[in-house]
């Protein structure tokens, strides 16, 4: 399968068949470890990843508020919580909490993909993912996913079942910076449900180095 090259003038957008993407994870074009079971996990245009088993959850005591330019308080204000064996994890209503995908993605530098929620958790309240549906071109790593009830009664969600479903776009030509390239990019080869890394884009940088540091950003002054 080759990427699609666009006439001059042309935009349309092209998402990957259930042939396509068969042939796409048969070239390693798009990788996902483990492989999936076609059988129940390759839709019509799409593919269902599980749920991990490492949830983390967000403990508002330890910290009056978020500072959105504070290296120290996503990791901080967080606890894990790693679910053993069948038993669930009871997601309340209002909650805001991280987990990730049980499978990892790898896709090749002229290939998109989106992230979606699935249609059954969705009527039961259960939102997957807040802004942050799109991964790159060259992306490596676990998904983390923003789960979110919405509902007024808690919802027991198990390690393992079907979280969410991705679809897959070529672009007109392979990424000259893809995700795993750019030095900007924060979360290339995360293994789980790692926390806001915010902090560290560039326009924050300036004041970053000018009250930690410029040699040692994440700590703070003494």
């Amino acid at each position: 399968m080759k990427a699609a090259r666009l006439p001059a003038g042309v935009v349309y957008r092209m998402v990957l068949s259930d042939r396509d993407i068969r042939e796409a994870l048969k070239t390693r074009r798009i990788h996902i470890d483990p492989a999936i079971d076609e059988s129940v996990q390759l839709g019509p245009c799409s593919v269902d990843l599980r749920l991990g088993p490492v949830f983390k959850l967000f403990d508002y005591s330890r910290v009056p508020y978020i500072d959105t330019r504070a290296p120290v308080v996503g990791n901080d204000m967080m606890r894990e919580v790693v679910v053993g064996g069948e038993g669930p994890f009871v997601l309340h209503p209002g909650e805001l909490v991280l987990a990730s995908t049980f499978e990892s993605l790898e896709l090749a530098d002229d290939i998109l993909a989106r992230l979606e929620g699935r249609s059954s958790l969705a009527r039961l309240g259960v939102i997957v993912h807040g802004t942050a549906g799109a991964f790159e071109p060259g992306w490596r790593g676990k998904a983390v996913l923003e789960l979110s009830n919405l509902s007024r009664v808690p919802v027991a969600l198990y390690p393992m079942m079907r979280i969410c479903s991705f679809t897959f776009e070529p672009l007109s030509s392979p990424s000259e910076n893809p995700y795993w390239k750019r030095a900007a990019s924060k979360y290339v080869g995360q293994t789980g449900a790692e926390a806001s890394r915010l902090w560290s884009d560039a326009e924050l940088r300036p004041w970053m180095q000018a009250f930690w540091g410029p040699d040692n950003p994440g700590e703070q002054p003494g």
